[in-house]
C-alpha cells in the first residue's frame, strides 16, 4: 500500500510537470529511487512501476514508459519527463 501512496505522489507531479510543459501526452518518465522505507517495508521499484502505470489510466500520463534508477538516497527524485 505504501508504494500506491508514492506512486500517486509521483504521478502528480509528472502531471502538473506536464501541465507546465503544454504537453498533450505524457510519453516517458524517467525517476530516481532510493530506498525508502514506509510502514517497516521498503518501497520497491517494479511495486511502483506497476502502481504508476494503474494510476496513470485514463489521464494524459497512461501507457508511458517509466525508467527507474536506484540511487543511493533515502528519497525520490522525478529526473525528466517527455511528451508531445
Amino acid at each position: 500500500m505504501h508504494d500506491l501512496h508514492e506512486a500517486d505522489k509521483i504521478l502528480k507531479l509528472i502531471l502538473k510537470n506536464a501541465k507546465a510543459n503544454k504537453f498533450n501526452k505524457v510519453t516517458k518518465a524517467e525517476i530516481d529511487l532510493g530506498q525508502i522505507i514506509e510502514h517497516g517495508a521498503e518501497i520497491l521499484d517494479e511495486n511502483l512501476h506497476f502502481n504508476i502505470i494503474i494510476l496513470a489510466k485514463g489521464t494524459i500520463a497512461e501507457g508511458l514508459e517509466i525508467n527507474i534508477n536506484k540511487i543511493k538516497a533515502t528519497h525520490w527524485i522525478l529526473k525528466n519527463i517527455e511528451g508531445e
